[in-house]
């Protein structure tokens, strides 16, 4: 028995070359989104995406993310959406509120619209810590974001690949036992 390591997986390139890609970002607690922008967007130029080809779109806040993320997504234009933003914990229940509607409204609207999004929201209990995750100590995470960005795209693409070439199988035989069973 081959073990999983040796099997075949589909994988997405980091190719972002004829790609389009929207990115959503948060204005507030823009010392530390503006870092996960400039990141980001260098990543999808490190991976070849044209400039022409990457739209940005501020909200106010983190809780806008989801609503502009799937309002892009909807259009059809892009490849994949990358969401960006920094929430803080403060002293009440309003941090997790938020940081809980922000995933699951950027889950929900991958999962809706079928198009990737990536989680680059920082939720963090300090703002060492989101310094630290926006480029200081601990790499960037719209670098990241950007490079799953990419990645899930073009995993997309090649999913919609090998399914349209199995469905076309399917119509052969399909089309191959209608042949046979009508010439007995």
């Amino acid at each position: 028995m081959k073990s999983p390591s040796k099997l075949k997986a589909l994988e997405g390139k980091l190719n972002a070359a004829g790609k389009r890609f929207a990115i959503v970002v948060s204005r507030f607690n823009a010392f530390i989104t503006d870092r996960l922008l400039q990141s980001a967007f260098d990543g999808l130029v490190q991976c070849g995406a044209k400039v022409e080809n990457i739209k940005i779109v501020r909200v106010p806040g983190a809780f806008e993310i989801p609503s502009a993320a799937r309002t892009l997504a909807e259009t059809g234009k892009y490849d994949a959406i990358i969401c960006l933003g920094c929430l803080l914990r403060g002293d009440t229940a309003h941090y997790d509120v938020i940081v809980n509607e922000v995933a699951r409204g950027i889950g929900q609207s991958a999962q809706e619209t079928g198009v990737p999004h990536a989680f680059g929201v920082l939720t963090c209990e300090t703002l060492e810590q989101a310094i630290d995750r926006a480029g200081l100590k601990m790499g960037n995470k719209g670098f990241e974001a950007a490079l799953a960005a990419v990645e899930m795209a073009n995993l997309k693409a090649v999913v919609g690949r090998q399914s349209s070439v199995v469905s076309k199988s399917q119509k052969r035989k399909s089309a191959s036992k209608k042949k046979t069973r009508s010439s007995r």
